[in-house]
């Protein structure tokens, strides 16, 4: 594949559902619009299923809101997984808490996103860098993934990263080996801070991997928790800085909003072109060195004896 039109859907999280099946059918409206605008792979917001919580029971307590989200996520992946096929489109349908089993911090969820393959594959990724709301008892508390997962399809080597893993240079330097053509980040962010630090890491990546890099955050919030948190976002398509590739190293971006009518803004990033970033990639860039390894570099620090 030369060529990939990827949509990302800022979701609205401030607009009210009654359950399961009226979250997968708004998906399912807005994948149509994607496909009909040419979209191959349709991608949400991390942390998309805090939507839920508009029909959770009354009076939930914040400490509880990631387990009870949990126990929706069998019947919201079931609700989601045909979508993929019907409209021929890769689904990265945000991220849920995923209950893992277990005593003590085994037990606890993770943030997994889903990316759902129209022939039925499913490929899960779990943040690995949290926030300290998603290691805090009384909040959301979650514990962390370990591994990333490289996915061929369709010509395509991809993988996902949420929200604060794109942060991690150390991370970088580890994906620079591996001939990535696509990460997508999904993103949920509350300050327009944490929207520059998510966008702008995911800009230098896309120059660092030599790859394209797709983020989406979330907007709003449901009812239930609005009086203690929002989300400000919007989505970007980013590529390497490069003279083929019009050398600012943005292929679309659309926000960020504190607030929004309706599902939510969609950005219809077309066309971006991988087979070009793959030559870039492989030796066409004007400077890029390669997977690049520092472990020659000798750091020298009054402050520090290195071993």
């Amino acid at each position: 594949m030369d060529f990939v039109t990827v949509a990302l859907w800022a979701t609205n999280l401030a607009v009210p559902l009654n359950g399961i099946e009226a979250w997968a059918a708004q998906i399912d409206a807005r994948m149509a619009e994607a496909k009909a605008a040419g979209a191959k792979i349709f991608v949400m917001p991390e942390y998309a299923c805090a939507q839920w919580l508009s029909f959770a029971p009354a009076g939930l307590p914040p400490d509880r809101e990631i387990a009870w989200m949990a126990e929706q996520g069998e019947a919201a992946l079931a609700a989601v997984a045909p979508l993929a096929r019907r409209h021929d489109m890769a689904l990265l349908a945000g991220s849920m808490p995923v209950a893992t089993g277990g005593n003590g911090e085994a037990a606890k969820p993770v943030n997994r996103a889903w990316l759902i393959l129209p022939d039925g594959r499913l490929f899960a990724h779990d943040k690995l860098a949290l926030t300290p709301g998603e290691t805090d008892p009384a909040g959301w508390d979650v514990r962390p993934g370990a591994r990333v997962r490289v996915i061929e399809w369709e010509g395509l080597r991809l993988a996902t990263l949420i929200c604060l893993d794109i942060e991690m240079p150390a991370l970088s330097a580890r994906l620079a080996a591996l001939d990535l053509d696509l990460i997508l980040v999904p993103s949920m962010t509350s300050q327009r801070a944490g929207y520059h630090r998510v966008f702008d890491c995911a800009k230098a990546r896309a120059i660092e991997l030599q790859a394209a890099v797709c983020v989406v955050g979330a907007i709003g919030a449901p009812e239930p928790v609005r009086d203690r948190e929002s989300n400000c976002s919007g989505a970007a398509a980013f590529l390497p800085c490069e003279p083929a590739l019009h050398h600012h190293g943005v292929a679309d971006r659309i926000g960020p909003w504190d607030t929004v009518d309706g599902p939510g803004p969609m950005l219809i990033a077309r066309d971006l072109p991988i087979g070009l970033i793959r030559r870039s990639r492989r030796g066409e860039a004007e400077v890029w060195p390669g997977a690049w390894d520092a472990g020659h570099v000798v750091i020298e620090d009054p402050a520090r004896t290195e071993p």
